[in-house]
């Protein structure tokens, strides 16, 4: 495989068709990874769940190995211009423990995500008593335990929350709640990631937003950037706000994930190697 020097970081959060809320091929996302300057790709579609949960927007488990196939033949395409990778999304909830253990270990992962996702109607129905500030206390509880399973490499999106019910969030409310989470994630290694699509949701910030990324760089968790893109042109889009804000809060180094080992480069040199293009409006 034979690279520029220059390109280092990878996109680490984008999506394929077969998740059924997504556009476009895994060949236009790394054109797009290409004209930004990226190193490599790594495609995190949403996990299949068991009994058909939640399959209204992801593959089913029938479609794993559709899903493996449309990566890996993408990688080899691209296999001079850019090293693609096959990720995984995994939805988190303590009852699909089993079932993500046993999903991990399926297929070669070279980077598997772990993901609370509030807004889902399965989520809810177990979850959502009736009292929102419990529901947000039990959002961080579960991305700690995510962290504690070992299931994951990097928490995606970490405070997705906060765009529920999102008039009446107050970070305040559940700011103990928010440290108390991320000291245990910082005891198990596993990163968090700066998500550039919180741009484009209701609270018009990054996932998470500053205030919480400052806790996580206080606590020396690493962090991974992902666009979590749905849609090509949202491949790395951002990340040069993103990385500003990294180096802002005091981080010199983000991190991607190859082969689920953790890979560490110093900020200002991805800065340097990213080629700038129009972001979306």
């Amino acid at each position: 495989m034979s690279f520029e020097s220059s390109p280092c970081l990878y996109e680490s959060h984008m999506h394929t068709e077969l998740c059924k809320h997504a556009q476009g091929t895994p060949d236009e996302y790394a054109e797009v990874a290409v004209q930004r300057g990226l190193k490599g790709m790594t495609v995190t579609c949403h996990c299949p769940l068991p009994d058909g949960i939640n399959q209204n927007v992801r593959m089913s488990p029938e479609q794993v190995e559709e899903y493996v196939e449309l990566v890996m033949s993408t990688a080899v395409r691209w296999q001079d211009r850019l090293d693609v990778r096959l990720g995984l999304e995994s939805d988190f909830a303590p009852e699909f423990v089993p079932w993500l253990e046993y999903l991990h270990t399926t297929q070669d992962f070279s980077y598997i995500l772990g993901s609370v996702h509030p807004q889902a109607g399965y989520y809810q129905d177990r979850y959502l008593t009736g009292d929102i500030t419990e529901f947000r206390r039990g959002y961080y509880q579960h991305l700690a335990e995510a962290a504690e399973t070992g299931l994951f490499d990097c928490l995606s999106h970490p405070d997705l929350i906060k765009n529920f019910r999102h008039q009446a969030w107050s970070f305040q409310e559940v700011e103990s709640d928010i440290a108390h989470s991320l000291d245990r994630i910082a005891q198990t290694d596993v990163s968090m990631e700066l998500n550039t699509s919180g741009l484009y949701k209701n609270i018009k910030e990054f996932n998470p937003g500053r205030t919480q990324l400052e806790m996580m760089y206080e606590r020396g968790i690493t962090v991974v950037l992902g666009a979590d893109a749905h849609v090509p042109s949202r491949v790395g889009d951002q990340f040069p706000q993103a990385l500003d804000l990294l180096q802002d809060v005091g981080y010199t180094q983000v991190s991607f994930y190859l082969d689920r080992q953790r890979r560490d480069m110093n900020i200002q040199e991805v800065k340097d190697s990213l080629l700038i293009s129009p972001s979306p409006v």
